[in-house]
């Protein structure tokens, strides 16, 4: 005679360690900065943007921020964007403060000089929700 509730267990357990190679093997990998900004740039921040990451960056010796949104499929062409701004209140945004298109690697690099003062900064990546930071890393 079967037993019904072992079964039932058994096949939870499968069911579960299937679902479980299924999402660990699934998903890519996260996008790493690049270096797009150039030399004597640091990583201060980076958020998950969709299927992407946008990093911002700082040099001490020129005072400026950096920010690119770097693919998590590299050689893939997806609409990417990238901005940066000196913070302020109204939510448009010029186009020498943005970098949007369809790329296969990144957006940006985006530049501003931002010494004693915040910054808003944010990125998309195959998406058209752009996730964007206000009035961060001051200083």
């Amino acid at each position: 005679m079967l037993n019904f509730k072992r079964l039932g267990s058994v096949g939870a357990v499968l069911g579960l360690t299937v679902a479980g190679t299924v999402a660990a093997t699934g998903t890519a990998s996260a996008a790493s900065y690049n270096g797009a900004c150039g030399s004597g740039y640091s990583v201060i921040g980076s958020k998950d943007v969709g299927e992407g990451n946008t990093f911002i960056t700082y040099s001490r010796a020129t005072g400026k921020n950096c920010v690119v949104t770097v693919s998590d499929t590299p050689g893939t062409p997806m609409v990417l964007d990238a901005r940066l701004r000196i913070h302020r209140t109204d939510t448009v945004w010029k186009d020498s403060e943005t970098d949007y298109g369809t790329f296969k690697y990144y957006a940006g690099p985006v530049y501003v000089k931002a010494v004693d003062t915040c910054v808003d900064y944010g990125g998309a990546a195959a998406s058209n929700y752009v996730r964007v930071s206000y009035n961060v890393h001051c200083g």
